[in-house]
């Protein structure tokens, strides 16, 4: 691809690699990089359109202070002198950072360095502590470091493939295609272990749907398992590891049919396919690590992997894959509260000693810092008094999010660094930073297999945004420590970054980039993908931990840990008897800051919601699309209902993205409590007992609107953007007292012409505001959830009304003004339907009309429709269209 820059995709941990070309009217052509090791070209849905983010609608282009304009100077003296007055005032454990896995390594790397090495307190923690805090301690705890053993090829190498707590056809879609292709090559099994039928779930070998939190019960089980059928590997037990029988005992004492809630059968099935298959790989992701027992699950599969051998070589091994771009970069550069750069420990003394000596740190921290939750804590009491936040938004995504939004309103001083405007933190900071932004930022990344890539601009940074690096930079020069900070760019924190990890080696340490400590700008402007270790004197290549011991603790062998069953933290009451589970969707990222600029991404699920059983639903008198409320002792949210037998009954499901700039009641996490798991501190995000009922408002609506506009009066709403504006659900308690101006406010079209209907007996009230012969808007409501075409409404939108197909001729008459009033097309004309392949924009009405026309398989619909057809993430769901319709047509 000529004219491409060669660069990193900015949102999971699988890393994939892009080709970005700026064309000639300044829109952005994304593809995958066939290059790339961790793609070879692929992208999922969120990857393909990556192009459409990055509008500045919403950017924040200059330095804000209290509210105002300032300039660069002005801001950056005002951080550095409130944070060298804090630290004068009250010592350095009074200030913190809260840093994020969309940083870039560079930035990672000086903010560490500042916090730790010159302030001389490790008050600094990230959002990977939400995400992989749990298998980084166990990890440490089994290998004696933060060891990823394998790499992605295992993924095809692999006869059985074990995804815990994955959802990987949606949190890592590009991985789950080389899963899938395996499969179709050489018959790789898989098994899934989910509480939810999520879309990995697909035509798998078996699905295991455990009880919330039971994954050490069994885990235990399949250890003790293959010891009594003598499925282990006896030499590597004795000359590669330590404390197998203390871990044999403990597993042997868990009732993992009690636990767990699965059948024998079940649970038979699952063990013997361990059993039988040498070549075992277990992906793990947020199921296992979001829990207060997270460290112990990431341990028991561990011990299963150790107990047989099947570690570091090819197909086999236990496999974190990591929630962020950069999960990984930040773990190496100690970006953990509890940690020193390149992977050394912040508790020993000669770790700290090498970083000292590199750094040349005149108070490095000798002690571990706040984590996360410990962190806002302690805003909250008042103990932090300066706070910076960088690239990340802990009022949604915290536990206990109102709790963390009114610590944050009470800190004396809270600066955030962020590429958007606003945001439900950005809200609450005295000084505002703008961040470059995917696209113009420069600098490195680590995936899930330990390979570091560059990210490349190709975009000039827009009005006065700067790097994170070179923020941190600045204000650490303003603060007296000018000699340390002093790069001309990323490649020289690179550098050092390489040297200090090589420093004092010699093999001792995972963690080794030591051949890059003197590259060259020019050199790492040119940086191939690589994985690390990649000591000075040796060439690139692709490795693997372990196959034959040499482990990273004191006597170089691995420690199998006993992990016994522990009691559930928080357990289902009368008052709260469901367990809520939170997560990921396919098309959205995190806070939706970047994904939600895009209709497409937003086109499959355009507002927060509740997956429900359809005994529970009915229990709580919950139908289709109605409102509902979840609530906890913390807080409350109003989500739209989601009725499937995908939940099992007893436990609902809801996304944790939307914040207050696109809905008004669903920060997930502000019912969560804030319960850690003891050795990691990752909080416990996926088993929340709370109470779910009806809300039962007066009226609901449905609209769209060539523009954003204000929702007055409204309990519930939910925006998302179209290709020609806005749509909007929302729902109330009291009618408006005037329908017609309520309907003019809230489509922003006070002087436009207004053609509306009442049907006052059932409470329905319909309107389309039109500028001439352009439609601006249509408002719909009833007393129950309202039906329209909802994708075939959008497309009207700003189209002169005839132009669009509404009828078979573009002609302006009263009929095609009607149709949009009815709120459905006439004639021969089809709504797409909810949109089902964000790819290809196809959906569930083209789908279904397709398969009753004779292309009733996955493959005839990819040919027909395309859907499908790119990265493949949509595919459980035509797989679920393809059934119903075929049940239906059977009936």
């Amino acid at each position: 691809m000529a004219g491409a820059v060669h660069t990193t995709c900015p949102y999971c941990g699988v890393g994939c690699g892009v080709l970005a070309r700026v064309q000639g009217d300044g829109a952005v052509a994304i593809t995958g990089d066939p290059a790339h090791p961790a793609n070879l070209g692929r992208l999922c849905s969120k990857g393909a359109a990556l192009g459409e983010t990055l509008s500045l609608d919403g950017r924040l282009l200059h330095p804000m202070l209290h509210g105002a304009r300032a300039s660069w100077d002005a801001a950056l003296d005002h951080v550095a002198e409130k944070f060298t007055a804090t630290i004068a005032e009250h010592g350095p454990d009074s200030v913190a950072f809260y840093v994020s896995g969309q940083c870039l390594t560079e930035d990672y790397y000086v903010a560490n360095k500042l916090m730790k090495g010159f302030i001389g307190a490790a008050n600094i923690d990230t959002n990977s502590r939400l995400c992989m805090a749990s298998s980084v301690a166990g990890h440490k705890r089994a290998f004696g470091a933060d060891t990823v053993p394998g790499n992605y090829q295992d993924i095809e190498h692999a006869d059985l493939v074990v995804l815990i707590g994955s959802n990987l056809a949606w949190c890592h879609p590009v991985l789950h295609q080389r899963l899938l292709a395996a499969r179709e090559a050489r018959g790789t099994k898989i098994v899934v272990i989910d509480p939810r039928a999520t879309a990995s779930c697909e035509g798998v070998d078996l699905h295991l749907p455990l009880a919330p939190g039971s994954d050490v019960a069994l885990f235990n089980g399949l250890l003790a398992h293959l010891a009594a059928t003598d499925i282990l590997d006896h030499d590597y037990i004795a000359d590669h590891t330590n404390g197998f029988d203390d871990a044999l005992t403990a597993a042997r004492a868990a009732d993992p049919r009690a636990a767990t809630g699965l059948e024998p059968a079940q649970l038979a099935a699952f063990y013997a396919l361990f059993a039988a298959h040498d070549r075992v790989v277990s992906i793990y992701s947020q199921g296992v690590n979001q829990s207060s027992s997270g460290t112990d699950k990431v341990n028991a599969i561990i011990n299963c992997h150790l107990a047989t051998g099947r570690i570091g070589r090819p197909g086999m091994g236990p496999f974190s894959v990591t929630g962020q771009p950069n999960a990984m970069g930040g773990r190496e550069v100690g970006g953990l509260a509890n940690m020193l750069a390149a992977h050394m420990d912040i508790d020993n003394h000669a770790h700290r000693q090498i970083v000292r000596d590199v750094w040349q740190a005149p108070r490095l921290a000798e002690k571990p810092g706040l984590k996360a939750v410990d962190l806002f804590r302690a805003v909250a009491d008042g103990k932090i008094k300066a706070l910076w936040i960088m690239a990340t938004n802990p009022v949604v995504s915290m536990p206990d999010a109102d709790a963390v939004r009114a610590a944050i309103a009470a800190c004396r001083f809270v600066v955030v660094s962020d590429v958007v405007t606003d945001t439900d933190t950005t809200r609450l900071a005295h000084v505002l930073l703008p961040a470059t932004a995917w696209g113009e930022k420069d600098g490195s990344v680590t995936n899930s297999e330990r390979r570091i890539s560059r990210q490349r601009p190709f975009l000039d940074a827009p009005g006065e945004t700067r790097a994170d690096w070179w923020q941190i930079c600045e204000v650490a020069k303003r603060m007296g420590f000018a000699d340390a900070f002093t790069y001309a760019g990323p490649a020289e924190i690179f550098a050092e970054h390489a040297r200090l990890s090589g420093h004092a080696n010699a093999g001792s340490r995972d963690f080794d980039i030591g051949a890059h400590a003197h590259i060259t700008p020019a050199e790492y402007a040119a940086l191939a993908p690589f994985q690390w270790p990649h000591p000075a004197g040796t060439q690139r290549r692709e490795t693997r931990f372990f196959a034959n011991g040499n482990f990273f603790t004191p006597d170089r062998r691995a420690r199998f840990i006993a992990t016994p069953v522990r009691a559930a933290a928080m357990a289902v009451s009368a008052t709260a008897p469901l367990l809520l589970n939170t997560g990921r969707i396919r098309d959205q990222w995190h806070t939706m800051t970047r994904t939600a600029k895009t209709p497409r991404l937003m086109a499959h699920l355009g507002e927060p919601f509740l997956e429900i059983n359809p005994r529970d639903a009915a229990a709580r008198g919950l139908g289709p699309a109605d409102l509902c409320q979840v609530s906890s002792p913390h807080g409350s949210v109003l989500l739209r209902v989601l009725i499937t037998p995908r939940q099992s009954p007893g436990r609902v499901f809801a996304p944790m993205h939307w914040g207050a700039p696109y809905a008004s009641q669903a920060r997930i996490d502000t019912v969560i409590e804030s319960h850690v798991d003891p050795i990691s501190g990752q909080p416990e995000l996926k088993r929340m007992p709370v109470q779910v009922s009806r809300f039962t408002p007066a009226w609901y609506g449905f609209a769209v609107s060539v523009s954003r506009n204000d929702i007055p009066g409204t309990e519930y709403w939910a925006v998302a953007p179209t290709q020609n504006g806005w749509r909007t659900e929302l729902a109330a308690l009291a009618c408006p007292a005037d329908w017609a101006a309520y309907a003019r406010s809230l489509l922003g079209a006070p002087d436009a012409e207004l053609l509306a209907y009442h049907d006052n007996a059932n409470g329905m009230h319909r309107f389309a505001a039109f500028q001439g012969d352009r439609l601006i808007g249509a408002l719909f409501t009833a007393t129950a959830p309202v039906a329209a075409a909802r994708s075939w409404l959008a497309e009207q939108l700003g189209a002169p009304t005839g132009s669009a197909p509404i009828g078979s001729a573009p002609i302006r008459s009263a009929r095609d003004r009607y149709a949009i009033l009815a709120g459905r097309p006439g004639g021969a004309v089809q709504d797409p339907g909810p949109i089902i392949c964000a790819c290809m924009g196809v959906g569930r009405n083209q789908i279904t009309a397709a398969i009753a026309a004779g292309h009733a398989s996955i493959a005839a619909l990819g040919a027909q429709l395309g859907a499908g057809t790119n990265c493949g993430s949509c595919r459980a769901e035509l797989s679920g269209i393809i059934d119903a319709s075929q049940f239906a047509h059977a009936v």
